[in-house]
This record gives C-alpha cells, sequence and structure tokens, in this order.
C-alpha cells in the first residue's frame, strides 16, 4: 500500500472553489482504494463487491466496475441502482422482501440472500425459477466489536439465523451461506469470526458453492492485514472449494472525499475563542457523527487547544446537540471562511437528510487533473418532494 498520506496531503485545492456546502470526491484517492481492492480479486480469485449503503456515488460507478466484481444492495432500489449503473454482478440483502418488489429483484439480482428459511421457503422458488443464485445470512454469534448499534452479533440481533435455529432439512436449493459482523475493523477480527463460523456451521460449507464474508473490512485502512485477509480467503477456498466474496463500502471510499463548509458566524464562548456556525449540520449532512459518535478530521486542525485558538464547529439547525467536534486551529477563524472535513465520502451523501430545511450538499467529482465539476445540486424542490 506504500506510506499512508495525511490529512494534509490527501486536501484538493479545488475545496476553496467548490459552492458550500459540497461533497467533493476525489478520482484519483478513490482509484487509490480501489487498486488494493482489485490486487485482492487478481491475487486471490475472491469477488469483491461495493456495498453501495456506504457509497453510492454513481457518477463513479462506471470507474469502480473496472476494478470490482460488481455491487451489493439492501434493497429494492439499491440493487436498481447497482443493475442500472454498474451492470456487474448484483447480490441483494434485506432481513424480509416485500411481496410486491420481489419480481423485479429476481430479474436483476444474480444473487439473492435470505435472513430466515420462512423467507427462503416463501419466496426461494420464485428465485430459483428465475436462476437465481439464493443463500441464506447465518449469525455465528461471535462479537468482535463494542458498538452494540453496529454489532449483528449483538444479544437479540434480528440478522442471520442462529445455530440453534438452523433448519439443515432445508437447505435443497440454497448455493451460499453469508455473514456480515465486522465495522471498520481489521482481517484478525475476520480471522476469529471465521473460526466462529466453521465451529458452528462447517458441516455445511461443503455443500454450498459460495461464502459471503459481508462488509465492514477496513482494507484500505493504514495497517490493514491485507496478507491475514488473502490468507483466509485462501483457507475457505482451499478447505471447502467455494467461491469467495467480500462486500466492502467503507474500503471503496475511504479517505476520498472532503465536505467543505462556510463559517457563517462566530459566537463567543467563554471556554473557547468561539462557537463557529457553519452552513452544513452533523445532523442533516454527516449523520455519523451524532450516531456512532465520530470526529470528522479537519485539515489544518489540531485537537482542543492544542493550537493557538479553539472553536466548536455547530450546525444552523435548530437541534441543540447539532455540534460537530471541537478543533484547534494557528490563526483565528474569520466569518466567510472555508472548512475542510476530511474521509466525507462514506456514509454522507446516502444518508444525509433535509431536516430544517436544509439544504443537501452538493456533490462534486475531483478529476485528477485538478478540474472539478457538479455532479448534482440540490435546491428547494428536493426538500418540498419528500413531504
Amino acid at each position: 500500500m506504500g506510506a499512508q498520506k495525511t490529512l494534509q496531503e490527501l486536501y484538493r485545492p479545488e475545496c476553496l472553489e467548490v459552492p458550500t456546502p459540497s461533497y467533493v470526491v476525489a478520482e484519483d484517492l478513490l482509484e487509490h482504494n480501489l487498486a488494493i481492492l482489485h490486487e485482492i480479486e487478481e491475487s486471490t480469485g475472491a469477488h469483491v463487491l461495493l456495498a453501495q449503503k456506504c457509497f453510492s456515488m454513481y457518477h463513479y460507478y462506471p470507474l469502480i466496475a473496472k476494478y470490482l466484481s460488481g455491487t451489493t444492495a439492501s434493497g429494492l432500489y439499491e440493487a436498481k441502482l447497482g443493475h442500472e449503473e454498474m451492470g456487474k454482478e448484483n447480490h441483494v440483502f434485506s432481513p424480509a422482501y416485500k411481496e410486491e418488489d420481489f419480481p423485479e429483484l429476481v430479474k436483476i439480482c444474480d444473487h439473492i440472500l435470505f435472513n430466515s428459511f420462512a423467507q427462503w421457503e416463501k419466496f426461494g422458488p420464485e428465485a430459483v425459477a428465475q436462476g437465481v443464485s439464493c443463500g441464506l445470512r447465518i449469525n455465528p454469534e461471535h462479537s468482535t466489536q463494542e458498538h452494540a448499534i453496529y454489532d449483528p452479533c449483538a444479544e437479540g440481533s434480528r440478522l442471520g439465523v442462529r445455530l440453534r435455529d438452523f433448519e439443515e432439512d432445508k437447505l435443497a436449493g440454497l448455493e451460499g451461506l453469508h455473514f456480515h459482523t465486522l465495522c471498520e475493523q481489521g482481517a484478525d477480527a475476520l480471522a476469529v469470526t471465521l473460526e466462529a463460523v466453521e465451529e458452528k456451521f462447517g458441516k455445511y460449507l461443503p455443500q454450498m458453492k459460495w461464502l459471503n464474508f459481508g462488509g465492514g473490512h477496513h482494507i484500505t485502512r493504514e495497517g490493514y492485514d491485507i496478507a491475514l485477509l488473502k490468507k483466509c480467503i485462501r483457507h475457505m477456498q482451499e478447505n471447502y472449494n467455494l467461491t469467495i466474496y467480500i462486500e466492502p463500502g467503507e474500503a471503496v471510499a475511504l479517505n476520498a472525499g472532503f465536505l467543505v463548509a462556510t463559517v457563517l458566524d462566530i459566537q463567543k464562548s467563554r471556554e473557547s475563542d468561539g462557537i463557529a456556525i457553519l452552513d452544513t449540520s452533523a445532523a442533516c449532512h454527516m449523520p455519523d457523527v451524532i450516531e456512532m459518535p465520530y470526529r470528522p478530521p479537519v485539515i489544518g486542525s489540531g485537537g482542543p487547544y492544542e493550537k493557538a485558538h479553539t472553536y466548536t464547529f455547530a450546525g444552523p439547525t435548530c437541534l441543540a446537540g447539532d455540534t460537530i467536534g471541537t478543533y484547534s486551529f494557528d490563526e483565528k477563524l474569520a466569518v466567510g471562511g472555508r472548512i475542510v472535513f476530511g474521509d466525507m465520502a462514506i456514509y454522507t451523501m446516502v444518508k444525509n437528510n433535509t431536516f430544517n430545511g436544509m439544504p443537501l450538499p452538493g456533490i462534486i467529482a475531483s478529476k485528477k487533473d485538478g478540474s472539478w465539476q457538479v455532479v448534482r445540486h440540490f435546491g428547494y424542490e428536493d426538500f418540498k418532494m419528500r413531504l
């Protein structure tokens, strides 16, 4: 992978030119990640799929298609997007399918994953009749993370069939198993999860054609153990003669995008140089800041009080808790100045909203030559049409 670039080195000067607020996704940074994922495909034979729930900027799907095997979806609309805009392998998983959606899914998806034997019995015959390869999501009940909201193995999880509920007499026609237990994790977490999968479901693997490792693999992060990932893939290939799928989302667009904002006002504060009100919102434009919680990096900043001038960033909504984080800078901020948040390609434009009538940020593609284009601009009608 080479040395990991700093946030300052990832920064694109066009962030000073674009209208705000805007998501800016850099083609060269995206392609850097794709090359790493493609090498895994080439060296192991595994199929790497884009998890659209994390990154669905279909402007770049033609580029992504040059490197990855296809897309994975969480329902009909994502499946349609992958089918229309990438046109390669198209996988879908949902905890439960709607009857009115299924006839279209079997026409546009080559792999459909079921969350229960009841769903398999209900929809499986139609899918198989259409030539779809069907699989079942399993729950190995082996947690490797502390965030229960993102842990499919947490107590009471609705995601995947547990061993105690497994109905082996209903496996006929199923061609694969799927697990997804990771979130922003390394290959070490995958390795111990695979041990749990083999221990609990290993006897069913020889009768399967494929195994899907799901997503949450932070493959393009600095320090990720790619060699161990490849070892895990080859182990399952060699021991069970399986085709292996992985579904990274964050790894595809990690550190490839920015959210550019403008300082609208600076309020006085006893504890710092002030509270900077921006034209972007944590609640509306970067929901993970509140859900995780997550503190996004900012170009040129340090931690609170690390540099000479400290500010808390907040959005312009009426939500009292619409704060992004506290940062410090060498120079004082000024109204009209630009703030550039890093790592803003993932879980942003797919999760944003128009609470308080907040305009959605524009979507901008940054090209390798430094030029940029507005891929999508949002206005009042985009707010109104949702109500």
